[in-house]
């Protein structure tokens, strides 16, 4: 299941790199006001991970969704926490973001089983 994780970073740095090597402007801001967004200020960054996850889940981005699982997980965020953020983020979303809930349960497992 860890190859989830892995085949998911791969994939992504190796687009990202695609993409910013375009030079296009527009899309770089838009890449560092992402990045800017999620660092530490009046709301601790685990704080904007859960946020994230959210917005993520009820916007139904599996990419973001993952994204921000990797994140929190990383940030030292509890199955616990975050569990209760999708809990949240299920009850705005409605029914539709259950197959999103269900790939973000099996995404955070392969996090925990890739050590």
């Amino acid at each position: 299941m860890a190859d989830l994780v892995n085949e998911f970073n791969d994939y992504r740095s190796r687009m990202n790199d695609k993409i910013l090597a375009d030079n296009n402007k527009i899309i770089k801001r838009i890449f560092n006001l992402d990045t800017n967004a999620f660092t530490e200020g009046a709301l601790d960054v685990k704080t904007k991970e859960l946020l994230g996850l959210v917005a993520s889940a009820v916007l139904r981005c599996d990419d973001c969704i993952k994204y921000h699982l990797q994140t929190a997980y990383n940030e030292g965020l509890t199955k616990e926490e975050v569990s209760e953020a999708l809990g949240i983020a299920t009850l705005v979303g409605g029914t539709i973001v259950i197959p999103h809930l269900r790939r973000a349960y099996e995404f955070w497992e392969a996090l925990e089983n890739q050590e």
